[in-house]
């Protein structure tokens, strides 16, 4: 398996350096960024990332202004949303939005990389999808 590059967006410090370096040494390659509006600059910057772990509660964008964000902007990124303040209908209002899941904090190491691993997948499944469509479109085209 390929290595997942992954975007960490939280605004509590402690917790973004500790899940960090727990990635890290997972070997998960991890950008960390302290809001939603600096998760959209990274996005931005970073074509490779496939997976955003972000934050339901941060000032100023909130993580579900930024899931809206990210899905408009780059739709085949995947989001696992995490909260330590959840509620069902949060839960639910980011998988309509686009989420690919939703976990609360703290939450299992094991489970997170298994979520993690899960949308890396799917991103992937999605790319190559579009590639195989448009390889189509072009041998049809030629014939």
């Amino acid at each position: 398996m390929s290595t997942i590059k992954l975007l960490l967006a939280d605004d509590e410090r402690a917790f973004l350096d500790t899940m960090t370096k727990r990635l890290e040494k997972r070997k998960i390659i991890v950008s960390a960024v302290y809001s939603g509006k600096d998760a959209l600059v990274e996005l931005g910057k970073n074509n490779k990332i496939e997976v955003v772990l972000l934050d339901v509660k941060m000032p100023g964008m909130d993580g579900m202004e930024t899931l809206a964000e990210i899905k408009k902007a780059f739709p085949l990124v995947e989001v696992i949303m995490l909260t330590g303040h959840a509620t069902v209908e949060t839960a639910i209002d980011g998988m309509k939005l686009g989420a690919f899941d939703y976990l609360m904090k703290p939450c299992d190491i094991e489970l997170l990389l298994t979520k993690v691993q899960e949308a890396a997948s799917k991103k992937k499944k999605h790319e190559e999808k579009i590639i195989e469509a448009r390889i189509k479109e072009i041998t049809e085209r030629q014939i």
